[in-house]
């Protein structure tokens, strides 16, 4: 499956967002040993799944996702592998005709907030218009792929993150 989707950093927490639907999501991403690891193990809420992801072509909002639904007990076994951790809490956000993916980071990444949103086809994607609480698409940023933001933390990354003066966000 393609996956066609824009990220953003967040500017300011938007009105409503303690009321939308959230969920606790762990990733654990291996082999450990690699800078950008493609294969994410993910418990969900209360769903567990194992997942390989890696851009179609130069384009980081084109990835082809593979997916692969675990039990708890298969994804309690992954856990026991040495791979890079991250954790957040996903808010889903309602915003005019699509749903904001709000990623507000935990333990060591908190502070950062990012933005996700998908898209249908690749016109939707490109007409899309950057809400108002968005402060810069970083679609493109490699620093701020999951993959590359497992086992770091804030402090690694805030140099990067002064380049759109970001503001360190804490919900």
């Amino acid at each position: 499956m393609i996956e066609l989707e824009k990220t953003y950093l967040l500017k300011f927490v938007p009105d409503g967002l303690h009321n939308c639907e959230n969920k606790e999501i762990i990733d654990i991403y291996i082999p450990k040993i690699r800078e950008h690891p493609t294969l994410r193990i993910r418990k969900d809420g209360n769903k567990f799944e194992v997942t390989k992801k890696e851009p179609v072509t130069d384009d980081a909002s084109k990835q082809m996702e593979q997916t692969i639904k675990l039990l708890e007990e298969e994804f309690k076994e992954f856990q026991k592998l040495d791979g890079k951790i991250v954790s957040k809490i996903r808010y889903f956000y309602k915003f005019k005709d699509k749903v904001a993916e709000i990623d507000v980071f935990q333990g060591e990444l908190k502070g950062l907030v990012l933005v996700d949103f998908e898209f249908d086809n690749e016109q939707e994607k490109e007409e899309f218009e950057m809400p108002e609480f968005c402060l810069a698409e970083v679609t493109h940023e490699l620093f701020l792929a999951g993959g590359m933001l497992c086992g770091k933390s804030y402090e690694d990354i805030e140099n990067d993150l002064k380049r759109f003066d970001y503001q360190e966000i804490i919900v």
